[in-house]
């Protein structure tokens, strides 16, 4: 393997789902010596994808990570999701690498989730090349795909450096308009050079123009000689190319078939003259432990070793293991180094590389390099790694937000604690779940991105740890509350042989503004109910309040004022007053219009402009209120207030809307009033269940 670090190369591959990512991955693996054949995600083959639930699907759910050796050059791959479930893997890959190939489909062009990670591509400054696949393909059209980029993908903007000689079923091969050379290729994938297509002769001259104008952008002393018609020679437009695409200036297009095997090599030679090494990329700056100063580190063999977690992957068998980017300085094959965000020092046995599936022994690792170690004690994904004596922390971006819960039910009697092991292991491999128990409703829930990422969170954690669970939709956490100004008697008297029971008390309750919980006022002149005996009313009040009257859900927003009383010098007690506290606490909610409240959402849904309608419809049928709207780049962005009792289900509900287009967010806003006919809909189900 290179080890010095302007020969290193790691790219994520990154689209939206079926573009063609893990099948040009595997052409490279292949074309690199790598395997003796091309693994097909069809056939569920491939070097990439091996989880059972990814060959399940036919689609990543999880990053798979792979090296190859190129015209000695050493580029690691890191293929990532393209489906929104499992995009946070994506997201979290996107900040170890040094560039993005995105790649699109010739005939449907670029989908939602390629525009998502463009952005995170801009949000990370990652210098980026596209290229657009499946040209063989029926209905495939590069200018048509081209076009789309250009118009959806437009900053940095994209410019062609590669055109298809022929089109779907006679699509043969491409001309590279660097080198102005032809290339055709078998059904082998193998290439030979050719002239180019005499009725290819004037778009291509054409181009060529265009290409030397977009790429001396990058170099002001180039644009002054093209534009005194000096030649400029092939090397210097690579050299403004490289310069330009890790400036950001703009982003190469190439073009070729994964599956077709065409122009694959084409691609792979692009990556190393385009892609920036590590050192192009130049340091990366962190902070020390106290966050307050800065500490840069440059990606040089001889500073001291830094790296960040970027992906864990949870092996029953194998235990953790980590998987990190080199920052800088170099690590050997065993040692300690020291986990700046968790503040504690680990210790590893054996450095290892990733091959897809495997993992192989690796002598030691410089910047630039993605490497794993297995059974790390406290790390985990996004912590950083260093040297004890010069010690850096990495910001790590926060995961994306889940959109979806589910209650978990499990199968077998006294799983509950096993739910939880096994679950806490796959959140440390996918950091775009949640979990939590909701202490109210007594429920286990597993918050993803869809209800896609749940069930194969569940298929995998029966297969990796053998818990089966049902899933259920949470119950909705309702409230009650009052509605008027009351004033009751709450009065325990019990005789009996010996001591009995008396408290009595007074309370006035009145409805307090949304939000503003419970007030206990003790308004006792007088001493007709002695200071000690006081709390227990109050204590009453609130253990009664938990279980309210209209369905057994929490009473908030109230005051109870505390204000007459009598009590008994022999038979008084504060078990007494408590009881009277509760008894004046149900007959004054019952007098005072009890109604149930539920939790409102705050929702964002970003959508192309074309959904505007049927979303803003489908919202008002789901009983919300729109906000607002505005403008978000390429999309509209529609606020809203929306109950959680008609949007649990919302994530596949919108995608079938946008076909996968819209995406969304959702926040806790508030408590409100449930409409009549709905809370007495609640209050019998409540009942039912009870019965």
């Amino acid at each position: 393997m290179a080890v010095n670090a302007e020969q290193v190369r790691t790219i994520a591959f990154v689209s939206h789902n079926g573009a063609g990512k893990t099948s040009l991955a595997e052409v490279m693996l292949y074309k690199a010596g790598l395997s003796n054949r091309i693994g097909r995600v069809e056939d569920g083959n491939t070097l990439m994808d091996f989880e059972p639930e990814e060959l399940k699907r036919q689609s990543s759910i999880s990053s798979g990570v792979h090296q190859l050796e190129w015209k000695k050059h050493t580029i690691n791959i890191i293929d990532t999701p393209g489906d929104q479930n499992f995009f946070t893997d994506t997201k979290n890959c996107m900040q170890a690498v040094d560039a993005a190939l995105f790649v699109v489909d010739a005939i449907d062009g670029v989908r939602v989730q390629t525009e998502q990670g463009w952005d995170f591509a801009a949000e990370f400054n990652l210098p980026s090349i596209i290229f657009i696949n499946k040209l063989e393909k029926e209905r495939a059209d590069f200018t048509k795909a081209f076009e789309d980029v250009a118009e959806s993908l437009s900053d940095p903007k994209p410019i062609m450096v590669q055109l298809p000689i022929g089109s779907e079923g006679d699509f043969k091969g491409v001309v590279d308009l660097i080198s102005m050379k032809a290339y055709t290729y078998d059904d082998k994938g193998k290439a030979s050079t050719v002239d180019i297509p005499e009725d290819m002769q004037d778009l291509v001259e054409a181009e060529k123009e265009n290409l030397i104008e977009n790429i001396a952008e990058a170099d002001d002393a180039l644009i002054e000689r093209y534009l005194e018609g000096e030649t400029i020679t092939d090397d210097e437009l690579l050299a403004a190319l490289r310069k330009g695409v890790n400036e950001r200036i703009f982003v190469p297009v190439a073009c070729g078939s994964a599956t077709g095997n065409v122009g694959v090599d084409n691609l792979v030679d692009l990556l190393i003259s385009a892609a920036p090494s590590p050192v192009d990329r130049g340091p990366k700056t962190g902070t020390d432990l106290s966050g307050d100063n800065e500490v840069s580190r440059d990606p040089d063999p001889e500073a001291p070793f830094s790296a960040f977690i970027f992906k864990t992957v949870a092996d029953p068998y194998a235990g953790r293991l980590s998987i990190f980017r080199v920052v800088s300085g170099t690590l050997g094959s065993d040692g300690n180094f020291y986990n700046a965000t968790k503040e504690t020092k680990e210790r590893f046995n054996q450095l290892l590389t990733i091959a897809g599936k495997e993992q192989k022994p690796a002598q030691g690792a410089g910047p630039g390099a993605i490497v794993a170690v297995a059974k790390l004690k406290e790390s985990t994904t996004g912590d950083t790694l260093c040297d004890d004596s010069g010690k850096v922390k990495y910001a790590f971006a926060e995961p994306l937000p889940p959109l979806i819960s589910f209650a978990l039910e499990s199968k077998a009697k006294g799983d509950e604690d096993k739910i939880y092991i096994s679950l806490n292991k796959i959140i440390e491999e996918d950091t775009g779940l949640k979990l939590e128990r909701n202490s109210e409703t007594n429920e286990i829930l597993l918050s993803g991105r869809g209800q896609v990422h749940i069930e194969a969170t569940i298929e995998k954690m029966k297969r990796k740890f053998g818990v089966d669970v049902n899933l259920n939709i949470p119950k909705i956490p309702y409230r009650e509350t009052i509605k008027k100004k009351v004033r009751v008697q709450g009065k325990h008297k019990k005789q009996t042989g010996g001591h009995g029971q008396y408290g009595d008390c007074w309370i006035q309750m009145e409805p307090l503004p949304r939000g503003a919980g419970f007030e206990f006022v003790d308004a006792i002149v007088g001493g007709v109910i002695p200071k000690t005996y006081i709390p227990a009313v109050e204590k009453g009040i609130v253990e009664s309040a938990k279980k309210g009257v209209l369905a057994g859900f929490p009473t908030v927003d109230f005051r109870a004022t505390l204000d007459f009383g009598s009590f008994h010098a022999v038979d008084s007690s504060e078990m007494a007053f408590k009881v009277a506290g509760s008894l004046a606490f149900k007959k004054a909610v019952a007098d005072a219009t009890p109604v149930l409240l539920e939790p409102i959402m705050e929702v964002t849904v970003t959508t192309p402009d074309e959904y505007m309608g049927d979303i803003m419809g489908d919202l008002n049928g789901r009983r919300g209120r729109v906000l607002g709207m505005e403008n978000a780049g390429r999309y509209q962005e529609i606020k809203a207030q929306v109950p959680l009792a008609e949007f649990q289900t919302y994530a596949p509900d919108l995608r079938s809307m946008t076909g996968g287009r819209g995406i969304y967010s959702m926040a806790f806003s508030h408590y409100d009033e449930v409409p009549a006919q709905i809370a007495e809909k609640v209050i019998e189900e409540v009942k039912k269940a009870e019965e």
